[in-house]
């Protein structure tokens, strides 16, 4: 194995490690302050919709077709909330978008 890789690998497993043990030793007691823990309750779905808004845009041959699904699942999310309804009708949505282009 090449020397640059273990050395990523290390680096990487140690800044997991440390991310994850810190809070634990550092934070003994119960969080009172609400501000940081309405920060903490929405980090998740924060660094979820980062890493999914990108893909979400660039998985279609156009972003016009990318665009449309987006949509449409961001407003069927709103009102009904059902991920598989939600799901398909963005499908369904990028490949109407897709015949109506070419």
């Amino acid at each position: 194995m090449n020397h640059s890789i273990a050395l990523y690998l290390l680096v990487a497993a140690a800044t997991i490690y440390l991310i994850r043990m810190l809070p634990m030793t550092l934070i003994r007691r119960d969080i009172r302050n609400p501000f940081i823990r309405s920060f903490l309750y929405y980090v998740p779905y924060v660094t979820l919709a980062v890493m999914t808004f990108p893909a979400i845009l660039s998985a279609t041959g156009s972003s016009v077709s990318a665009w449309a699904g987006f949509l449409t699942g961001s407003v069927l999310a709103y009102i009904d909330g059902n991920l598989f309804r939600v799901a398909l009708c963005s499908c369904v949505a990028v490949y109407l978008a897709e015949l109506l282009i070419h």
